[in-house]
């Protein structure tokens, strides 16, 4: 096989011949257009097309991999969140019994409905113990709750200022809870003794039968209805 010999070559008129494939091109036939400029425009058309599906696939990637880190990050503050909430678990449900147990003694201190004349002779007998005198003891209709029923009563009494605060002392070391309120102390000068009026607050849990009825008319009201 004879290979040509460069210096051989007429380069000069190469190039011109090249350069004449380029001229006078008619831009409605280009398939009666010389080899050269034919082939220029297939690979001119040939890149666009591979730089369109590079572009697109580019965009579809850089698309998927925004949405994967978002949902990376979702999942991280998710685990984060999780991780927070199992380690707050064991000290909440620390708390929870705790306030469990604090209600259950708070309930057993309270008497039950058989129990509540005994509490109020309690109450009035924490006030004789002491030498007081009673002027008034008058107990108030029972007002019941959502899930207990609370008593007041009406006191006044007289007596040493020392008595009087032993029987306030009394009234606080009872097993039962019992507070009082609207205290008003008066000196007597020409008896040299207080007397003292206040409210005694005395609480009882409801059985099961009330504790029904309290709920039901407790729902009652919400809806607008009036309670039987």
């Amino acid at each position: 096989m004879n290979i040509p010999n460069l210096k051989n070559i007429d380069w000069q008129a190469l190039s011109n011949e090249v350069v004449a494939q380029f001229k006078n091109l008619d831009p409605q036939n280009p398939g009666l257009w010389p080899l050269l400029p034919r082939l220029g425009v297939w690979l001119a058309a040939a890149s666009a097309a591979v730089a369109l599906i590079w572009y697109v696939w580019i965009t579809a990637e850089q698309e998927a991999v925004v949405t994967l880190k978002n949902e990376e990050l979702q999942l991280r503050e998710e685990f984060r969140k999780k991780t927070r909430d199992s380690i707050n678990l064991g000290e909440l449900k620390k708390q929870k019994q705790q306030v469990q147990e604090y209600v259950s003694q708070l309930e057993n201190q309270l008497p039950g409905k058989a129990e509540m004349a005994k509490l109020l002779s309690d109450v009035n007998q924490a006030g004789v113990s002491q030498g007081l005198q009673f002027e008034l003891f008058k107990p108030s209709p029972e007002v019941v709750k959502d899930y207990y029923a609370e008593r007041s009563v009406n006191v006044v009494v007289t007596g040493r200022f020392h008595d009087i605060g032993e029987f306030s002392a009394s009234i606080a070391r009872l097993p039962r809870i019992v507070s009082l309120s609207h205290l008003g102390l008066v000196l007597d000068p020409v008896k040299d003794i207080l007397r003292m009026e206040a409210i005694v607050h005395t609480y009882r849990y409801l059985d099961d039968t009330e504790a029904a009825e309290a709920k039901k008319k407790e729902a009652e009201k919400k809806a607008g209805g009036t309670p039987k």
